[in-house]
């Protein structure tokens, strides 16, 4: 379980706490150091990493050729970044990686929120926070590169990811950004504004 002070501190402050923990949880890594390599449709074995310099060098390695996720909380590696050299070990920190996990993460739910056309009821609001799960997970949510789609509800936000305006999670990493063809519905994701209250969205 993530440390309550540390969600505090560092995540994204439009989630609540139990959503951080949710999805860390379901989606990211007890081990701030864990690098996680997918290679067509496979998990590559690689070593585990002692240090953030031994871990960044994994990312190296595979950075451009695979699909690479870092940290507490699994980000894509690469987000707006073009040149290998610029992957730092400071990628690796708990607070930096959670904050620009969750960042991106909040980004993914309300996306996943406006296509269930932003509803009201708590009943639907654990299915919508699944799906983003699911969609952080894979990827793409309805056959679009969920870290490349743009963000229906920046004004709700505090600040803005770490990198999302550029080329999301394609970066220096290959084009494919995940291994699941899931596909709720469509992948309109609408125009009206986000009603939902994300702060509620606690189910399991």
């Amino acid at each position: 379980m993530l440390d309550a002070a540390l969600i505090k501190e560092c995540a994204d402050p439009t989630l609540s706490s139990a959503i951080v923990e949710r999805f860390v949880e379901a989606a990211g890594s007890a081990d701030p150091l864990a690098v996680t390599v997918r290679q067509g449709g496979r998990t590559i074995l690689t070593p585990k990493a002692a240090t953030s310099e031994a871990a960044i060098a994994i990312v190296r390695q595979y950075a451009g050729s695979a699909i690479v996720r870092i940290g507490l909380t699994q980000v894509p590696a690469g987000i707006g970044v073009t040149d290998r050299s610029d992957l730092k070990p400071d990628l690796f920190d708990p607070c930096l990686n959670l904050k620009s996990g969750t960042a991106i993460f909040a980004k993914v739910l309300r996306i996943v929120a406006k296509w269930y056309g932003n509803p009201k009821s708590s009943e639907v609001e654990p299915q919508i926070l699944g799906d983003a799960i699911y969609a952080w997970k894979m990827g793409e949510f309805e056959g679009v590169n969920i870290f490349r789609a743009p963000d229906p509800g920046r004004a709700m936000k505090s600040e803005e990811p770490r990198s999302t305006e550029r080329d999301g999670d394609a970066g220096i990493r290959p084009p494919d950004s995940g291994d699941s063809k899931r596909s709720p519905k469509s992948n309109d994701f609408g125009t009206a504004e986000m009603r939902i209250d994300l702060s509620r969205i606690e189910g399991k």
